[in-house]
């Protein structure tokens, strides 16, 4: 069997480094790979290119990476929560692509079964469709969008094994597995850690084959994103 357990966070970013282009699972502040972000946050790499459904908040998740100026570009579909990605963006210090986010799933999804591109309806007539290929199919418009390209995969689930077989947890299982194998390295950080064979094989949501690095991770904030109503 193959193992594919890393002693922590320090072994499993090896490779990391300035100008890469990085996918980061979660939606929202929900199943985001603390651990990962927090560690690229030390290393203080620059330049990263970053493909995430959004960008964290201020002082959490993605958010951490920007203010100290480590993403050179994000791809993300929302990013309304996070005050200095807007400063950023209206400066001009931040390359934004905004990507539907059906859309990014799939370019992910793509990027991980092999396929190159795809041809989706999404975007068509919009500013999404500038500079790419238009199609017709049956009486209907499409664009085509080309798989993502990235060097590494930072991916947060709730359960693994040592040979990489993964169980998410409700909502935390959002991008986590269009991103696992999507990449030229897939990272996974778990809360718990068990043997290889003690999963139940019914329950495994992405095979280890899409694995290549997987830890169990120190500790877990799980910021939960509330809604607030004025009281008057």
């Amino acid at each position: 069997m193959i193992k594919k357990v890393v002693s922590g966070v320090h072994e499993a970013l090896e490779g990391v480094t300035d100008g890469m282009t990085l996918m980061l699972g979660g939606f929202g502040l929900c199943g985001i790979p603390e651990n990962c972000i927090a560690h690229l946050v030390t290393l203080n790499i620059k330049g990263l290119t970053c493909i995430s459904n959004n960008a964290g908040v201020d002082d959490f998740g993605l958010g951490l990476l920007l203010q100290k100026r480590q993403i050179r570009k994000m791809i993300s579909s929302y990013v309304g929560e996070n005050d200095e990605f807007e400063r950023q963006m209206l400066s001009g210090e931040l390359e934004v692509e905004l990507t539907p986010q059906g859309t990014l799933a799939e370019k992910c999804r793509a990027a991980k079964a092999g396929i190159p591109a795809f041809f989706t309806p999404a975007g068509y007539g919009t500013e999404v469709a500038k500079g790419k290929e238009t199609r017709e199919f049956n009486g209907k418009m499409y664009l085509m969008e080309e798989a993502y390209k990235a060097d590494f995969a930072f991916v947060k689930a709730w359960k693994g094994d040592e040979a990489g077989n993964l169980i998410f947890k409700g909502t935390a299982r959002n991008f986590n597995p269009c991103m696992c194998g999507a990449a030229k390295v897939t990272v996974v950080e778990v809360e718990e850690l068990v043997p290889a064979g003690s999963l139940d094989p019914n329950q495994i949501h992405v095979p280890g084959i899409f694995v290549n690095r997987i830890f169990k991770g120190e500790t877990y904030e799980k910021r939960i994103e509330k809604r607030t109503v004025r009281t008057k």
